[in-house]
């Protein structure tokens, strides 16, 4: 299996980039050190917006012009989703606890918001009060997600103090998906997007973006 082909590698705004996700236009990062989102105009590499977060900011995804973010908060880093309307910022009303009070990356498809959770290897399908409709199991823990079509990409590893990560697809739509490992991924990554040509994630310890080719 061939290791992921690197496009670019570029310093984040802020140090330790955890969450990532695209709008369409502009790539949004959380950091786990500032507690803040940003968006970043891909083009100039600044971030143009930002704003803090309700706690630590583990996963985002866009839909439908708005971003939800999974959220630590309270001294026992409680998970909840977030609602955060560009430039504009937080619902302070909407709020959404994880399942089991623990996950990590959001994904959508088909309108449905999927939360992972790294240690127990799941993906849950949720509800508007976060209650499970479905779960689709991990190979390994999960550090990034993205939808492209009926298909969900999955960052994960066996170990996260390695350097071995994979990149694995499901094909939701077949009868019974399974997940197919399609390239490794040689660092520590965290998060997972798509821009509609090219995947991004975060080197995380070294402070850095990384863009890379769709492997298949």
């Amino acid at each position: 299996m061939n290791s992921i082909k690197e496009l670019k590698r570029l310093p984040s705004p802020a140090l330790l980039p955890q969450a990532l996700t695209w709008d369409g236009v502009n790539l949004w990062m959380g950091s786990m050190e500032t507690k803040e989102i940003h968006k970043i105009d891909t083009d100039s590499w600044k971030s143009i917006w930002s704003i803090p977060a309700p706690g630590t900011p583990y996963g985002m995804v866009w839909n439908q012009g708005e971003l939800r973010v999974l959220c630590g908060e309270t001294s026992e880093d409680n998970r909840f989703i977030r609602r955060l309307i560009p430039d504009h910022g937080f619902d302070t009303q909407f709020c959404i606890p994880c399942p089991d009070d623990t996950g990590s990356q959001l994904s959508y498809h088909r309108n449905e918001l999927h939360v992972s959770q790294w240690y127990n290897q799941q993906i849950h399908a949720i509800g508007q009060e976060g209650q499970v409709k479905r779960t689709h199991l991990s190979p390994r823990g999960i550090c990034g997600q993205v939808f492209i079509g009926n298909v969900l990409y999955l960052a994960n590893t066996n170990d996260e103090e390695t350097d071995e990560y994979y990149l694995s697809r499901y094909d939701l739509s077949q009868t019974e998906p399974k997940a197919e490992d399609i390239a490794l991924i040689p660092f520590k990554a965290r998060s997972l997007t798509f821009d509609g040509t090219h995947f991004w994630t975060n080197h995380r310890e070294k402070h850095e973006t990384v863009c890379f080719a769709k492997p298949d």
